[in-house]
This record gives C-alpha cells, structure tokens and sequence, in this order.
C-alpha cells in the first residue's frame, strides 16, 4: 500500500513522463476497438456474399453450402433406414385411423341398437302393464256381473199387428176411452222408437180450409221431427191436423167426421189416432164437439168437461208464434220482481151464465146441488173495491174500449191488440185470468191465450176457477208458476197476493218463463210436447241423440310425448296418482225405459241437467246408449259398490279432453304432450277450427290414448269435478260487474276474490251441458255466438247457472293461462272485450234475469298434496 502510494506520487512529480503512457495506452485501446468492429462486422458480411454467389452457380455438382434433395440425403444408409421407418409408421397411422373410424360407426351403430332395445323394452312393459289392467278391469267385471246376477238379454222381436186387424169392440160412451181400452199397444213396443205418421191435411177437402200459417208451421215442424216417419205400416200413432179453420169455408160437422172416417188408416174406429186442433186466436171455435171421433184423441184448447177424457185428450196451449220465433228483445227482465200495478184484468163479458141458463139461481140453490150460480158480479164488486181503495196501485177494466174479441158463451172476451194486452202485463205483477162462468167448459181458447200472454212477458197468472183444466196439466205442476184459486175466495185475493215474498214470486217468475220457452214458445215446442205426452204415457224412452257428423284428419304419430325436457314443469297443477287404466267403452245405458216411468213429474217441471241429478225436459232425446261423459268413459255403478273411482261414491269412468285450436301447430303439440300420464284420460278430441288443414309432415305425440282430429264446414264456436258433477269446475275465473254509469253489465277479467264464471279452456262439465247448449239452449245465443266466433264460454256459463242456480267452482290459483311460444291472442284485442261485454247484456235479456251468481270458494283436492307410501296408493281408488 505504501509501495503504490509513493509510486503515483513520484509519477506525478517527474513532470510528463505519466501523460506519454497514458496516451500511448488509449492509442491502444482505440485500435483494438476498431480491430474487433472490423471482424466483427465486415467479415459475416463479406462471409455471405461469398456463400451466397457460390450457391447461385450454375453448376450443381459446385454447390458447397445448397440444400440438397431427399434422395441425395438418403443415400447414406442410416437416413435411408430412418426414411423407411417413417413412411412406414405413417402407413400404420392410417390404418390405425382407419380402424378408428369404422369402430366408432360400429359403436354408433350399437348404441341406436341399444336404444331401440330399450325403447322395445319401455313398450313391452306398456303392453304388459295394460294388458294386466285389461285382465284386472275383466276380472272385475265379471265378479260384478255375478254378483248382479243381471244376464244380458237381447231386444225382444218387435211384432207388428195385421194390417186387416180385427176390431176391438168400443167401449159404452166415448166419455169412457182411455189408454187401457182404446188404444192398441201393440203397434207400440218399447224398442219401437215411437214412429208416427202424419196425414197430409193437403189430400183430403177440409185441409183447404185450414189457416194458411198453422198448416205451414205445422208442416215445417213435422219435416224436422225425429219421431214421423213415412212408412204408416209401422207407425204407433197417426196424426191428422185438422184446424184450426177459417171460417167462411169452414166443412160441416158431418162433411169433416165422414172424411176422418175415411182416413185409410182409421180403421172404424180411429184407435191410435191424435186429432190436433191448434188455435192461433182467441175465438177458436170447438168444431169437434158434434164429431164422433171414435177411439181417436183430441187434442185442442177448447174442451167440455162431456167432450174431455182425462189420461187421454190433451189440452195445448196456443200457437201464437206460428211462423216466427220469438223475440227475446221485446221480453221483459224478470227483475224489478215489484212491477207498476200489483194485478190487471181487461175484459169483457158478452154473455153471462144467468142468460146462458135463461133463468136466475141464488148461491144457496148451487149448495143444494143446483147448475152453478154466476159468481162474476161478486168478482167485478171486489175488483173495482180493491181498485177505489188506492191501497195497491192495480187496474181493472171490465168494458172494452174497442170491439171485444169473439167469445165462447159466459167467457170474458178479450180487449184489444195483442201489443196493447203486452204492454199492460209489462207493468203487471200478476195476471188474473177469470175462468168461464159456465163450470162445464173446462178450458178455452181464450183463457189459453191469457195464460200464454201473462208466461210470456212474466206476469204470474193468477187463475180464478178450480175446475180449469190448464194446457199440459195431467204432467205439469201449475201450481208452481201459477195460483189457482177458487172463485168463492175472490175477497181474500188481494191479501193473499200481498202475503207472498219477493224470493217466491221470483221463483214462480223463473218456472213460468221455463214453462213457455220449453212447451208453449214455438210450433217445434207445441208439436213435440203433444208427441212427447203421449209417449210418456205409454211409456217408450225418448229416441236416441242425433249424431253430428265431422270430418276425421288423417295424421301421423311421431315421438313418444313425455321426451321433452322442457314439458316437465306443471307448476302448482298436481296430477295426483297416476291410473294406467287404458282406455274402454262404456257399458250400455241401462235407465232408458225406467226414467220414463219414474220420473215424469219431475221430467216435466225442472229445468234439464245431467242425467243423473236432473232430468230431461220429456221431448228432450236421451244420451246415446252409452252413458259418458265429456266423450268416452265407463258407465255408472252403484254407490258403494266398489266403484273404482275416489271415495267410492261415485261411479268409475274415464273422460275425454276436447281441445279447439286454430292454426297453431307447435302449441297444439305441445299441448298434446303435457296429457300424457293423465289419470283416467280416454282420449284427446282435437277440433281443426281453421279452413286450411295441418300440415302433412307434422308429427303428432303418442300419448298412449287415442287422438282424434276432426273438423267441421263451419267454424263454430277433474276430481274436484266429482265432487260437484252439476258444476263447471276449472280455471280460470271471470266475472260480471254491474256498469252504474251506463247501466249495464260489464265482463271483467281483472284479478278479484270473487267469480262469477269459469272459462271453458281448462274447464270439466258435463257431456249433456253440450246437448243442452246444441239443442236446449234458445237459438238466439248461438246465433251471437256464431256471428261473433266469441263468448261460447260465457253462453255455457249462463247456461249452467241458470240451470242449476249454482255459481261454478274454481281450481287452482291461477288467474291466467301459461302458453310459452303462443301467439297474441284474440283477447289482447279491445274487440274482444266489447264484444263479451254485449254478449252478457244480451244473454240476460234472454234470459229475462242474471243467471251467473258471485262466489269467493275455491277447492283444491288435498290428497293430491298428501305423500303415501306405494303400497297404500290404491286407497284412492277403493276407499
């Protein structure tokens, strides 16, 4: 350290011997740098400038660093061996890839084999499983036949008399005719179907005399009847119309019983003969009471108690809509049930009993057993008292201000226009209807007419005279629509019409209105109830329901329904368990000669239902001789007889699904797939409601029941069910609102607590709500219906209601209908709306009242929720 010290300080100080080797050092340095930049930066350049001018040469066999080709490589002997080596593991490669290729196809192959394998074995396994229940339902149903011990027995040989018959001796006095002696039952067995020939009034003189509207109506009736058939060697009953007649060329008693005698199926005495004499006005007169008619029956609205046969002439009421329905504008609502005037009567009388006696007899002479004393002055006294004492507002008129209408001896004409007598009972809360001072004559045309005028506007007739015989009376219950008081109580009149409450005075609104649209409203009504009285009588069932032809689509069943992932999800809808019962016929309809016989009363006065809580209207036809509902299902069965349904009290059926769809392919299918596995499903009926059919590439689901397709030329418009089979159950609900405002009825689909209706969507009813809608309903709804192609559900609503004064049921908590992927539908559009908005006004005014009643209830079926073990599942079918 002191060595190096000292040496740079003696450097320093020999004055410039230092500098000369540090400049002689940075020489140095300077030329090694530029030494180093040349090598290294020259040389590579000069380096391949010369390489590459060499390998630009033209002769090949000079090229020093070219590449070379592969064969000049592989001629040295390891490049060769490796050169083969390579093409040879690549040869290999491509066989293996091959090889690859083919055993995925196999395994591809295999795997489709598989699944059919499995599809084949799901199948037979389907097959077997049904195959079972086919044997358990036959197995079963074999126990119940022997335990019935009911063998089925064939329909027995209909046996036709001769047509040179031999004549049955008549009984002592025409008065004495009854079914029992003058008529032939053996032109009528049961399983006849009650044909009936009709003469042609045409062919014989007096039919030129008959009015021109009744003979037109009448023929027009008969042309549509399911009963008339024209072969008379087989007919039960045969029918000639003869009035009513005109006047001016009106045959002599004796001109018109030797042509009814002439009749070439009179047979000498007429038996099972029906002489109709309808009335369209109120001076109808009895021309038939000088006739001998034989063993024939009569009927007609005019009737002596010498000329009338009870059980065996009829008393119709008149045919006033002869050509023409009625219009159910111009009727009035059944509610106010308070009108303007409490009672009414206009009339007048032109001739009274003590004239038509030619003599005068005190009340004390009738007591002793004397002709009837008139008790008509004693009427108008306490009439005219009732009206002066201001208590109730009524109006009684015993003089007509115009000329009165022609009228029978001791009967009380009628006054003025039929408009004018409309308008009164409009504003009339009862009707009174003086019966004939002469107790002889039972009935006449003119109080027919008064009794069919008050029915028809809503007035309740009020009939004083017991001893009438009212239209229809032998199977009608009148005193449910009407009171019938005896003239002697004419002072206790005003109190008794007082003392009746509003809620039975509506009552006897509605069955009065029930009355006339189903037996007195039209030609079709009059006809078919005369018909239907004689066959109740004798007891033959209504004839079968007319089948409604369709077209069937041809379609093609694709994959099996259930595969889609995406139609799992049922939201809350619970199916509860699944029946894997197939689908099975149902069993004959074993009542149809028993409800005849059973029921009549009830037939006549209730309003149609279901067959098996209400009855028929008596002309109505019965169900198809299977009994089903909704389409297809099995039968009824006793009430604790097993029946395989829940609870055991109610019968084991299946149901069919009616589905409506209008060009909507991929909705419809879908649809289709979520009713696979459905409980107790017979089969899908798709009505096609779209002039251009589906297309013919399109797969259907198989759902394991049978689907259906059918479509018409014109478009037209479930354990809770069980529980209440009366009712429309379903989802989901609407309901009516009253308009203050406009004073009208509004349809309201906003969500509420309350419910008026159930849209028919998602809905079960009845199968004989249907033919109730087809051919019960009045026309006029499915009219509306068809001209707007909306508000079908709403008619069937107001059809149930007003049947069975039950509001429907609810399910579920939906509100609204989920369909992913539909359309926009016909509902989103403001139309719609207003057009079910005039719907429901229109159909109260049909009605005359608000059938839809509001209820707050819905039911759902607990059990579905309820989990049980496996082997207690069947708890639902046997309980």
């Amino acid at each position: 350290m002191t060595g190096y010290t000292m040496l740079r300080n003696g450097g320093v100080g020999n004055g410039g011997q230092p500098w000369v080797l540090r400049w002689s050092s940075r020489i140095r340095l300077t030329w090694l740098s530029f030494t180093l930049f040349i090598i290294l930066v020259f040389f590579p350049l000069i380096a391949h400038y010369y390489l590459t001018t060499i390998d630009d040469a033209d002769d090949a066999g000079k090229r020093i660093f070219g590449p070379r080709t592969g064969n000049e490589l592989c001629e040295v002997k390891h490049v060769q061996d490796l050169c083969r080596i390579r093409e040879s593991v690549s040869e290999e490669l491509l066989q293996l890839e091959a090889k690859r290729q083919e055993l995925n196809s196999e395994i591809a192959k295999l795997n489709l084999k598989i699944e059919a394998c499995k599809k084949s074995i799901e199948n037979a396994k389907q097959d077997l499983l049904q195959l079972k229940n086919v044997i358990s339902q036959t197995e079963h149903s074999y126990k119940e036949l022997m335990a019935q011990n009911q063998p089925k027995l064939s329909l027995p040989i209909r046996l036709l008399p001769d047509k040179d018959e031999a004549n049955l001796p008549l009984p002592k006095s025409n008065r004495n005719c009854r079914l029992y002696n003058c008529f032939d039952y053996s032109r009528c067995p049961l399983t006849s179907g009650f044909p009936v020939y009709v003469y042609n009034s045409d062919q014989y003189p007096f039919g030129s005399s008959l009015d021109p509207l009744i003979k037109q109506a009448f023929e027009a009736t008969v042309r549509t009847n399911v009963y008339v058939t024209e072969n008379a060697n087989i007919a039960c009953v045969y029918i000639i119309l003869v009035g009513e007649m005109q006047e001016p060329i009106m045959p002599k008693p004796t001109e018109l019983e030797q042509q009814l005698h002439s009749l070439p199926y009179w047979r000498t005495d007429g038996h099972n003969h029906l002489i109709i004499n309808l009335s369209r006005k109120s001076e109808t007169q009895n021309f038939i009471y000088n006739i001998s008619t034989g063993r024939a029956m009569i009927a007609q609205s005019t009737f002596y108690d010498v000329q009338y046969r009870p059980g065996f002439d009829i008393v119709v009421s008149p045919l006033v809509h002869a050509m023409s329905e009625p219009n159910f504008l111009e009727i009035p609502p059944q509610v106010p049930v308070k009108r303007k005037y409490l009672f009414s009567f206009q009339g007048e009388k032109i001739e009274s009993l003590r004239s038509s006696l030619q003599e005068v007899r005190s009340f004390e002479e009738e007591i002793e057993g004397n002709a009837p004393a008139d008790y008509d002055d004693r009427i108008i006294t306490t009439l005219k008292a009732v009206q002066d004492s201001k208590l109730d507002f009524v109006l009684v008129e015993f003089t007509c201000k115009n000329q009165p209408k022609a009228s029978l001896p001791t009967e009380w004409a009628l006054c003025g226009e039929r408009d004018d007598r409309l308008e009164l009972l409009k504003l009339s809360t009862f009707a009174l209807i003086i019966t004939p001072g002469d107790t002889h004559l039972l009935i006449s045309a003119g109080c027919a007419m008064r009794l069919f005028e008050a029915l028809e506007v809503g007035a309740i007739p009020v009939i004083l005279g017991e001893q009438v015989q009212l239209p229809y009376h032998d199977v009608i219950r009148w005193n449910e629509a009407a009171l019938i008081i005896p003239k002697p109580r004419i002072t206790e009149v005003h109190f008794l019409l007082r003392s009746i409450s509003d809620n039975d005075l509506l009552t006897m609104r509605r069955q009065g209105r029930f009355l006339w649209e189903t037996y007195f409203s039209t030609s079709d009504n009059v006809f078919s109830t005369v018909l239907a009285i004689i066959r109740t009588r004798i007891q033959i069932p209504a004839a079968p329901i007319r089948e409604e032809t369709a077209v069937e689509i041809p379609h093609r069943s694709g994959k099996a329904a259930g595969t889609d992932p995406n139609m799992a999800d049922n939201g809350d809808l619970d199916l509860g368990p699944v029946e894997t019962e197939p689908p099975y016929a149902s069993p004959k309809y074993l009542r149809n000669f028993t409800l005849t016989a059973m029921d009549i009363y009830r037939n006549w006065n209730s309003a149609p239902g279901p067959f098996h809580l209400f009855p028929h209207t008596p002309f109505d036809p019965v169900l198809p001789s299977e009994a089903k509902f909704l389409g297809s299902g099995t039968g009824f069965r006793p009430i604790g007889g097993g029946a395989a349904a829940l609870g055991g009290n109610v019968p084991r059926e299946q149901f069919t699904v009616v589905m409506l769809t209008y060009e909507r392919e991929e909705v419809l299918m879908n649809s289709l797939e979520r009713l696979n596995g459905l409980p107790y499903l017979n089969k899908v009926v798709v009505v096609w409601n779209s002039p251009k059919l589906p297309s013919e590439d399109l797969l259907w689901p198989d759902i394991g029941v049978p689907i259906v397709a059918i479509c018409f030329k014109a478009n037209k418009e479930s354990r809770v069910w069980r529980e209440a089979r009366d009712r429309i159950v379903g989802f989901p609900g609407r309901y009516h609102a009253w308009d203050i405002p406009h004073q009208s009825w509004l349809y309201n689909s906003n969500y509420s607590c309350e419910l008026s209706m159930v849209l028919t969507g998602a809905a079960f009813f009845h199968k004989y709500y249907a033919y109730l809608y087809s051919y019960v309903m009045p026309q006029a709804i499915r009219d509306m219906v068809d001209e707007y192609i909306n508000c079908e559900d709403i008619a069937m609503n107001f059809l149930v209601s007003h049947i069975t004064r039950k509001p429907p049921i609810k399910v579920t908590s939906r509100w609204t209908f989920r369909c992913p992927g539909c359309p926009q539908a016909l509902s989103h559009d403001d139309s719609h709306f207003h057009e079910r908005h005039k719907c429901i006004n229109f159909f109260v005014k049909v009605y005359g009242h608000m059938p839809l009643l509001y209820t707050q209830f819905r039911v759902d079926s607990v059990l579905f929720k309820t989990r049980l073990p496996h082997d207690k599942t069947k708890c639902f079918k046997f309980i």
